[in-house]
């Protein structure tokens, strides 16, 4: 018989295969089983009695669904503390205004890391929760254990490769210090203990165990446990050969540290042994009298064993607890990262833009804000004036949006599915506008179910918690919102069967808490406003709630309903403003996009004329509808005919004034062509000039010199020949003078002209011509001719003499 066992190499964690069969895990002596408690203060995740969320406003985040937008950011976290710290601080919603744009700013500090690509904030590399286990193990002056060891490690490599990858950004472009702010000050500010990281490599081994070349006692130990184990195997294995004939089944078994052989059942041994268990059917297990002393002593090895490798850990754990705040700081650090990179990541996963957020101290046109734009904070004293309370184009709903990706992706696996993915990327959904004056404290959405008015309530509420919490708002560009210390809202069926509530019962009571609790900063979302009753009580209830809101509410309240009266609010009060949710009469099926100041229609009879309904049914329905209410329609008709009209005109006029910018853009680009152009001419005339000023200045400099020496030769001729040379001269002087036209007016081609005409009449003399050197009265030999310095070496006697070219005569 065959059989195989598997040897625990104690040394290495390995495992020896030899032909016997055991199965025993390996077990530790400093092991143990934490419970789980806080890290500190910064790390606990508790509900102070202070900070308990009233039930008006638990309900108000559950029906929004805001638990589940906090766990689709959460789960862009690296780390399971930092999902469990990404939930914590989205779902308190406590805040202050300057807490929220710190956050924002951080947000925006990590998206543009992300977006660098080297100083990426990912931290899925490190087991926070192991790094915890050690700050708690060390903190009760307990060893930490070798995977908790190469945890801490792990956490300090990370923040060292963090601040370097860092360093090496601003190094390359020093603007990246400022825009990765507030996060630059808080990596350059992690404290690393690189001889602790040195340390744990030196001892620990990857996978969590203790290294030979951690202390000599231990290397001893583990190669003398090597040996009784060698000795052992060769023990057992020839207990098993001698009685393999008799026992046809054998094998090797290990019970509490004691190596035994396991026997089939009824089998009698022809070996000696202690008898550790038998039963019936079970077969007997039985500790050989020859191994009892190498089990002995291998127990004892091995108690060596685990107490070197306690000391080493225990020497690791004393160096621990010299750095012990600081890798408690830096983890605590490292997890608010993590929440920053969660919020930047889902940020970018689903195309947000950041909010402009600000504070609004007092209902009107203008007040003294501060907010947050881009990725940096604008603080102004003066007044600002906004022409929207709530500002956001093309706005998501982010579960909506989550859904759809989801769904998108699971119906690509199925690649013979093609046909219903292509059907999903075209049911993509829909996004709405929000446009909300600042005069505006009530708005009222009316259209047919199934519109989207309820998804639009919970968009809003989602993208102000949202704002708030520091996260961007899933927009086709950056919306502005104001800060709400709250959001309130009461969506969905409120019938409670243990407290004997009705639905209407049941909206009532919400209400009456969220005008109890909310204040002139809070935003209050209520869906079917009055619904649930009697119409014509329901709807004079609606009225007198939204009139409350609109007195000393809320800062902003957005209300739904089907109540025709509710519509007429606007026309008395100007604070409040009708909205509704448009509906395709020809396909008989919403848009899910708002119509903005237009109050929303019924549909019904039309919808049914269409569907077929017999038509003296129908024009009996009108008849009772009565004639008032369909004239009220056609009006609405008629407003929303004007609407579109009006729609399509200010497209037009987008159109034309896009078309303007470009045109007026060309006319810029044309006028400073022309001025560079005209630039260029001037700078080339003004060259032009100033060389034809410079050839005009050297003839008048020859002229002069020329001039100069005549007079000399005259002054030594006689008086007749002197009078009829300065004549002469005279005469050509003036002669010149009548033909030479100003220098200011010659041009290019006339200063070429003299040029010419210079160099032909003074012709430049050669070596041995005889030329006559005016200063000294005398003709003299040309021993040298230098051209290019205008300058001639002449001979007469014995003296040589370097004269200018105007200084002879040839």
């Amino acid at each position: 018989m065959n059989s195989c066992a598997y040897f625990v190499n104690s040394t290495a964690n390995t495992i020896s295969v030899f032909p016997i069969t055991i199965i025993k895990p390996r077990r530790f002596k400093n092991q143990c089983f934490l419970k789980q408690s806080s890290l500190s203060a910064n790390l606990s995740i508790t509900n102070n009695s202070d900070n308990k969320m009233s039930s008006v406003h638990y309900d108000s985040l559950r029906v929004l669904e805001w638990d589940s937008l906090c766990d689709a950011v959460a789960s862009f976290a690296g780390t399971s503390l930092g999902r469990e710290a990404t939930k914590a601080q989205l779902w308190s919603l406590n805040q202050t205004y300057e807490e929220s744009l710190r956050l924002l700013e951080e947000t925006n500090a990590a998206v543009e890391m992300r977006k660098h690509g080297g100083c990426s904030l990912d931290f899925g590399t490190i087991d926070a929760v192991l790094v915890k286990s050690a700050i708690q193990q060390a903190q009760r002056s307990l060893a930490v254990n070798g995977n908790e060891a190469m945890a801490v490690a792990a956490l300090l490599q990370l923040a060292e490769t963090l601040q370097l990858n860092l360093k090496a950004a601003i190094k390359e472009n020093a603007d990246w210090y400022g825009r990765f702010m507030p996060l630059t000050e808080e990596i350059m500010g992690l404290v690393i203990n690189r001889s602790l990281v040195k340390l744990i490599q030196q001892v620990i081994d990857e996978d969590g165990s203790v290294k030979d070349s951690a202390s000599s006692t231990l290397r001893r130990s583990r190669d003398q446990v090597r040996v009784l184990e060698r000795k052992i195997y060769d023990l057992m294995d020839s207990l098993i050969r001698n009685e393999k004939n008799e026992t046809p089944f054998m094998e090797v078994s290990n019970i509490d540290g004691r190596w035994c052989i396991k026997s089939g059942a009824d089998q009698l041994t022809g070996f000696k042994g202690l008898l550790l268990s038998s039963g019936s059917g079970l077969g007997s297990i039985i500790e050989p009298l020859s191994a009892v002393p190498l089990n002995d002593e291998l127990q004892q090895a091995r108690a060596s064993v685990a107490k070197a490798e306690a000391d080493v850990l225990s020497m690791l754990t004393e160096k621990m607890q010299m750095d012990l705040d600081d890798i408690e700081k830096l983890l605590t650090c490292i997890i608010r990262l993590d929440v920053v990179n969660a919020r930047a990541t889902y940020s970018l996963s689903f195309g947000g833009a950041c909010p402009d957020l600000f504070l609004l101290e007092g209902k009107g046109a203008s007040t003294s804000v501060m907010y947050l734009s881009g990725d940096k904070i604008s603080k102004t004293s003066y007044p600002i004036k906004r022409e929207w309370t709530l500002y956001m184009p093309k706005a998501y709903n982010p579960l909506l949006l989550q859904q759809h990706r989801q769904t998108l992706q699971k119906a690509r696996k199925d690649v013979s599915n093609a046909t219903a993915v292509a059907a999903l990327q075209r049911a993509h959904p829909v996004p709405v506008d929000f446009f909300i004056d600042h005069k505006t404290r009530v708005l009222v959405i009316t259209g047919p179910n199934t519109g989207g008015k309820t998804i639009c309530l919970k968009t809003v509420g989602l993208a102000a918690m949202m704002a708030k919490s520091g996260l961007h708002v899933l927009a086709s560009e950056s919306v502005k919102i104001p800060w709400f210390d709250a959001v309130f809202a009461d969506i969905g069926d409120e019938q409670s069967l243990s407290q004997s509530l009705s639905t209407f019962s049941g909206h009532l009571k919400r209400i009456s808490e969220i005008q109890s609790h909310s204040t002139i900063q809070s935003l209050v979302l209520l869906d079917e406003v009055g619904a649930g009753t009697n119409p014509l009580e329901g709807a004079a209830l609606g009225m007198s709630l939204l009139e409350s809101f609109a007195e000393s509410g809320a800062l902003l309240t957005i209300a739904t309903t089907h109540h025709g009266e509710l519509k007429t609010l606007k026309y008395s009060n100007d604070v409040f403003e009708n909205a509704c949710m448009e509906f395709d009469e020809v396909n008989l099926k919403p848009t899910f996009k708002i119509l903005w100041g237009i109050p929303g229609r019924s549909n019904a009879i039309n919808i049914a004329e269409r569907l077929g309904l017999p038509s003296i049914i129908v024009d009996n329905a009108r008849e009772i509808y009565g004639a008032a209410s369909a004239e009220i329609d056609e009006v609405i008709t008629d407003m929303e005919r004007l609407k579109q009209d009006f729609k399509e005109k200010l497209e037009e006029a987008q159109h034309h004034l896009m078309l303007s910018k470009d045109l007026y853009e060309n006319l810029l680009l044309a006028r400073r062509k022309i001025m560079e152009h005209g630039a260029e001419q001037r700078s080339r005339k003004t060259q032009e000039l100033s060389e034809a000023a410079a050839v005009a200045r050297s003839i008048l400099h020859k002229k002069v010199r020329r001039l100069r020496a005549s007079a000399i030769q005259s002054s030594q001729a006689t008086p007749a020949n002197k009078i009829r040379h300065t004549l002469a001269i005279n005469g050509q002087h003036d002669t010149a003078e009548y033909n030479e036209p100003p220098v200011a007016y010659k041009s290019t081609s006339f200063v070429e002209d003299i040029k010419q005409s210079q160099s032909e009449k003074s012709q430049v003399p050669k070596v041995g011509d005889m030329v006559h050197v005016s200063s000294l009265g005398r003709r003299a030999t040309v021993v040298r001719v230098e051209p290019s310095k205008d300058e001639i070496v002449v001979q007469t006697g014995n003296m040589k003499l370097k004269l200018k070219l105007t200084e002879i005569q040839t």
